[in-house]
């Protein structure tokens, strides 16, 4: 059985963590989180989850244009870190990175989310 932690509530999943993140470790070396990506739209989530898989260690990689939810899995070790700032650089503000303006006034207009 896998081990079940949220960043917030240190190793359970009840009450949901504030930053909608979760994290489950698999007995095969493999990890799942799923945290938050704003974003509007399909082209969003193409280039969400196309930065998500580029980061080396990510298996896969799929966004929820309505929840704004990313669940993402990846090899033990890969810094969640990596794949947030990763998805940030491509315009997408994450619970712990926040793109850079001038990356994010580049998207394509129905692309903006309320930020």
């Amino acid at each position: 059985m896998s081990a079940q932690k949220s960043c917030c509530d240190k190793g359970t999943v009840n009450p949901p963590c504030e930053k909608n993140e979760k994290a489950y470790t698999s007995e095969k070396g493999e990890a799942e989180t799923s945290f938050k990506v704003s974003g509007n739209c399909g082209m969003c989530e193409a280039r969400i989850e196309k930065a998500a898989l580029s980061v080396k260690g990510v298996k896969t990689a799929d966004w929820d244009k309505t929840t704004k939810i990313l669940k993402v899995t990846f090899i033990k070790g890969t810094d969640k870190k990596d794949i947030e700032k990763t998805i940030a650089d491509v315009g997408h503000d994450t619970p712990d990175f926040k793109a850079k303006n001038e990356v994010y006034n580049a998207l394509p207009d129905c692309c903006k989310y309320e930020r």
